[in-house]
């Protein structure tokens, strides 16, 4: 699948912008704020539902406006579907082949963009909230059945937790047990599943990029000697106390390692991208094996922070991959990738195909 045709209105600085684009390599050029940024998020926008930038909707609308639109149209199997997603600064509306959405979800499955932006070391430094949608996001690609699960989880979870704030009825949480239980370790075992297909292709790209031995440490989100049953059951004083469940798939986290040492405390800001790079390559490469040409990667400024010869392992890995590129740059000479099948211009907001 790829995106062929792009329209935005009203998103951050871009007033109005269609553009044709390319199924393999798009280019974008221009000076320090100028809107590629905003470019890529409206496309990742387009496909996940969200923005990689702010959880507030009201910074998306362009000043002066009421509400933005991206509307997208992605070819696959001689097929072609139209996106599209338009928010206020409350709420967003998400639309596939002009009929209402369930979710972004559904948005995921036609268009599923990654993206590698200067921003990515956050994926190693920040919390697990970060890394365990990391993980979510691989899983839901090669696992049909992850998406039902999760939300099995997560209803009993929230069912559970509700009860636990109540306080009333100690059964009334224990009866939201076995629902928990049966969805968590099913969640847990499709996410065991997904690591073990990850960590080949993670340990190649480690080496390729940073030259030393890359691994995972998966933490369930309850002790590694205890069954989740267990566990559960030895916290059910502290969650009633406290209303809230404290072990589970929900408390999940994967550790990167380099070098066996955890790699956060022991490696530069430059390798950190290297190694949160190679954490998004080796997603796509493995969801290339699943779906052939199914993947969409969103590189902003890729030459921030990195040498020219890290940089040159970077683009050397993703030119492999057999994704739709959509790359912002400074200059057009971006060495790595060849040339771009589309190359575009952008200055004050406006984008303009190059001539």
């Amino acid at each position: 699948m790829s995106l062929a045709r792009l329209e935005i209105a009203e998103f951050r600085c871009l007033e109005r912008a269609c553009l044709a684009l390319d199924s393999r390599y798009n280019l974008f050029v221009g000076p320090n704020a100028s809107g590629k940024t905003s470019l890529l998020e409206a496309i990742f926008f387009l496909g996940r539902g969200r923005s990689f930038r702010t959880r507030r909707l009201d910074r998306l609308v362009r000043q002066g406006q009421d509400a933005f639109r991206i509307v997208g149209w992605v070819e696959s199997g001689g097929r072609t579907t139209v996106l599209g997603v338009g928010g206020d600064r409350r709420s967003t509306e998400i639309r596939i082949g002009g009929a209402p959405a369930g979710g972004a979800g559904e948005l995921a499955t036609h268009f599923p963009p990654q993206i590698i932006d200067p921003e990515i070391h956050k994926l190693l430094e920040e919390g697990p909230h970060r890394r365990r949608r990391y993980l979510d996001w691989g899983v839901f690609h090669v696992e049909q059945s992850f998406l039902e699960t999760w939300q099995r989880y997560h209803r009993a979870l929230r069912q559970r937790n509700a009860a636990l704030k109540a306080g009333s009825d100690p059964g009334a949480a224990k009866a939201w047990d076995p629902e928990l239980l049966a969805a968590g370790r099913r969640l847990d075992e499709i996410r065991r599943s997904y690591l073990a297909l990850l960590e080949p292709t993670l340990a190649e790209f480690g080496r390729r990029l940073l030259g030393l031995p890359v691994s995972l440490a998966y933490h369930a989100g309850w002790p590694a000697e205890e069954t989740f049953e267990a566990a559960l059951a030895r916290s059910t004083e502290r969650d009633r106390r406290y209303g809230i469940t404290h072990v589970g798939p929900h408390r999940a986290d994967v550790t990167a390692r380099v070098d066996g040492h955890v790699a956060r405390e022991r490696v530069s800001r430059g390798q950190q991208k290297l190694l949160a790079s190679a954490l998004t390559l080796a997603q796509l490469a493995v969801q290339e094996v699943r779906a052939p040409g199914s993947g969409a990667l969103l590189l902003d400024d890729p030459a921030a922070e990195l040498d020219a010869d890290n940089l040159g392992r970077l683009l050397e890995v993703v030119r492999e991959l057999h994704v739709q590129l959509f790359v912002t740059a400074l200059r057009p000479d971006l060495p790595g990738l060849g040339s771009p099948g589309a190359l575009f211009h952008v200055e004050q907001g406006q984008v303009r195909p190059a001539i």
